[in-house]
């Protein structure tokens, strides 16, 4: 073998990747120790982008193409190198070589619950997990801050060095966004839509990444927030409370009626509560009838003329509009003349009975 045939074994003439794999991220030139003549042809295929590295130090960095290697191609590298007089004698340098095309279907998921504050919960433990698609869009910031030098860094690395980080990411912007649980545990979608612009920024300029898809699919909370939730959705099916007290009156008085026991005590709470709303909400009704006149401040307050009085009538009330006195109204609800509902000590008459007894 000649000198110049030897020579020419020492050399790079062509530098490429022909990568026929789907999980490799970056990957390095195998130079063999061999040095990169002058005029040497840089072959990138699309979806690549070839960065070179010198003693450490980012070089030139080149698109898809075909690149013949002479100092107007390596400005930066001449640089680095200190030729004075252009590129003549061959050099050694590392070449990578990133995929910069999409990588879907990426799973990640919190391993350990993640602390958020809500408004209506206060503080929160929830898990998480999803998919995301990314893309490289900055080379020479993800060779140093996710592949460094690893010569074949494939997807599965990618996902075990990105998981923690993803994960702390998705809880800064899942804070930021103040989105409340009733929302994360119903939304999922709408929720990976709405993280994206906080998301993007942090992995860009942290990584030189970018994720164009980021989908949460499960969010889980303790069992006593689903609890929570649970009610939450049961208050809003039943809609108009009063409604739904005046309807559970009705069927615990139609069962007290029978026999007593748990439907008469569930009905009489709910006359109970019935009437403490009712009580709050008239303006000048039996609590003010009933408050005593306190010296000096003038007569007690009576109902207005024409006020509509409750459709449950304490015995004063009965009294007020029979035009008798309250024990005269006593003694009637002993005989049965005038019905009622007697609760503990206390009787409570329909306004219907009150109009039933005035026709008879």
């Amino acid at each position: 073998m000649g000198l110049m045939d030897y020579l020419k074994t020492q050399l790079l003439d062509i530098i490429q990747w022909q990568d026929d794999s789907r999980d490799t991220v970056s990957w390095r030139f195998p130079d063999e120790d061999k040095e990169i003549k002058r005029g040497a042809q840089l072959i990138v295929r699309e979806s690549q982008v070839a960065q070179f590295v010198y003693l450490g130090q980012f070089g030139d960095t080149f698109g898809p193409g075909k690149h013949s290697l002479t100092t107007d191609n390596l400005p930066v590298l001449s640089t680095l190198k200190g030729w004075k007089y252009g590129f003549e004698s061959p050099f050694k340098a590392d070449v990578y070589f990133v995929t910069t095309r999409l990588f879907t279907g990426n799973k990640w998921g919190t391993s350990n619950p993640v602390m958020m504050r809500d408004a209506d919960f206060g503080i929160v433990r929830v898990r998480a997990f999803g998919t995301y698609d990314f893309r490289v869009i900055e080379p020479k910031l993800f060779l140093k801050e996710v592949a460094g030098t690893d010569a074949h860094f494939r997807l599965d690395e990618f996902s075990d060095a990105m998981r923690s980080r993803l994960v702390s990411v998705f809880s800064d912007a899942l804070a930021s966004a103040k989105v409340p649980v009733l929302d994360v545990a119903t939304r999922y979608s709408e929720l990976g839509e709405a993280l994206l612009p906080l998301i993007n920024p942090v992995l860009a300029e942290k990584y030189g990444l970018e994720m164009p898809s980021f989908i949460v699919e499960n969010v889980s909370v303790p069992p006593e927030v689903e609890q929570a939730i649970d009610k939450r959705s049961s208050m809003a099916a039943i809609g108009n409370l009063n409604d739904y007290v005046k309807l559970q009156m009705a069927e615990g008085m139609a069962k007290g009626e029978g026999g007593g026991g748990a439907g008469s005590m569930a009905a009489q709470f709910a006359v109970g509560m019935a009437m403490a709303q009712q009580m709050m909400q008239q303006t000048g009704g039996v609590m003010a009838q009933t408050t005593p006149a306190i010296p000096g401040a003038g007569a007690p307050a009576t109902p207005a003329v024409g006020a509509p009085l409750p459709d449950l009538l304490s015995p004063a009330d009965a009294a007020t509009l029979l035009g008798v006195s309250e024990a005269d109204v006593l003694t009637a609800l002993g005989e049965g003349s005038l019905k009622g509902k007697k609760i503990g000590a206390t009787w409570r008459i329909p306004r219907a009975a009150v109009d039933e007894f005035l026709k008879s």
